[in-house]
């Protein structure tokens, strides 16, 4: 557990080192400069970036040198020497809050003015504008409702720095403009840009926190510890999709916290951890046949048990158990909303991977061939990387005729 979190400590500073463009020995050399002695070396830079030692008596310099608050790193540090001791008064999501990224300050210090006063309805009305670009996700792709979702991320901010409201008023501005966050960022990490969909991210967790929703604060946070877990910073995902789950807290309703599971669980999954992916998914099940008196939020509508089953699939398809996947996925595919593309075909893929997983390459050939027709200039870059990976997996089986055909016509 301890080397676990030395190493997710190690990818924060890593991320804060590139993120300020510097190379390790550059780092090295500033940390020197500014503690006055001469002693470091790139290598230990590299040790602590491994989760091979965690620095103590460098933290000031390293916060100094990161443009980081003294505060996150030293929470940081004890987080991952396991020092829970230094962590005391601190909520479970406040310990390990340094995976997120730099907060936003779009939020800060509104800047009101005084002409215009915004009431409950137009407040309301960015909610429901929210909802309807979750509607619109579900059938178009993120290149294509990228421009739109930013540019209602956008005004939405402006009218709540811009003009004068109530305080109830302005909570739920704030609220409305963490859910056009969090669908935004969705759709920019569908047209793979990862970094826009971050930085709505962190804006959205800023305004879900200004809001007091926390239950918003942990979709948030989900969401990005999904794309993470989706680029190559899995340690970081399985840390942070945690955090989400504690930041909702035990009371929240059960689709939600059945959500926050199922991404933990991805994220354990993508760390090779199948055991305790495997606990994370019975624990979302069980979360969402519990007896709930509590309301799911409107952002929760799609969570259901076929998901849950499809999300589980997913799970034993990066596990390498094909013989769980593939009958969960046949189920689910022989009943799902074929408007639903995206989905449809990211589903597809997974099934053509486990069915490979399983020997079956021929079977697997037609199922990559309807999966790739599905998404034939379609502006999504999930489904782009996931039909790469598919005809990858079936370029050992060119020699067998039903491969070869869907490689020859899709490999281009």
């Amino acid at each position: 557990m301890i080397n676990d979190r030395r190493k997710r400590f190690g990818a924060y500073l890593a991320r804060l080192r590139r993120d300020t463009r510097k190379s390790q020995q550059q780092l090295a050399e500033i940390l020197c400069r500014i503690s006055g002695v001469a002693s470091l070396t790139r290598n230990e830079i590299s040790r602590w970036e491994r989760g091979e030692r965690v620095p103590d008596v460098w933290l000031p310099a390293l916060a100094q040198a990161l443009s980081v608050p003294i505060d996150d790193l030293e929470c940081a540090a004890a987080h991952a020497r396991g020092d829970d001791a230094a962590l005391e008064g601190r909520s479970p999501a406040e310990a390990i809050a340094f995976f997120l990224p730099a907060k936003a300050d779009q939020l800060a210090a509104p800047t009101r003015a005084t002409g215009r006063r915004v009431g409950t309805m137009e407040a309301a009305n960015l909610v429901s504008r929210a909802h309807s670009l979750r509607l619109a996700d579900d059938v178009i792709p993120g290149g294509d409702l990228l421009d739109p979702a930013m540019r209602e991320l956008d005004k939405a901010v402006l009218l709540y720095r811009r003009t004068s409201h109530t305080e109830d008023v302005g909570r739920t501005l704030l609220g409305g403009i963490g859910e056009l966050a969090q669908i935004a960022g969705w759709i920019a990490s569908d047209a793979g840009q990862h970094h826009q969909a971050e930085r709505a991210y962190t804006l959205g967790i800023s305004a879900a926190r200004a809001a007091g929703d926390s239950t918003l604060v942990g979709n948030l946070a989900g969401s990005l510890a999904y794309q993470q877990s989706n680029t190559g910073r899995e340690t970081e995902a399985v840390s942070l999709a945690q955090a989400a789950l504690e930041e909702a807290g035990t009371d929240a309703p059960a689709k939600v916290r059945a959500l926050y599971l199922d991404r933990i669980a991805w994220a354990q999954a993508k760390t090779g951890d199948a055991q305790a992916a495997m606990r994370s998914l019975a624990e979302a099940h069980q979360a969402l046949t519990a007896e709930d008196t509590r309301p799911a939020p409107s952002w929760a509508y799609w969570v259901s048990s076929e998901e849950l089953d499809v999300m589980d699939a997913r799970v034993y398809t990066e596990l390498r158990k094909p013989l769980r996947a593939v009958p969960l996925l046949q189920e689910v595919l022989s009943r799902y909303d074929t408007t639903h593309t995206r989905e449809l075909a990211l589903y597809l893929s997974w099934l053509a991977v486990a069915l490979i997983d399983a020997n079956e390459p021929e079977e697997a050939a037609q199922t990559a061939h309807r999966m790739l027709e599905l998404t034939r200039d379609f502006a999504s870059e999930r489904t782009s990387e996931r039909a790469r990976l598919v005809l990858t997996k079936l370029e050992p089986y060119r020699d067998l005729p039903e491969v070869r055909h869907v490689l020859d016509i899709h490999a281009a």
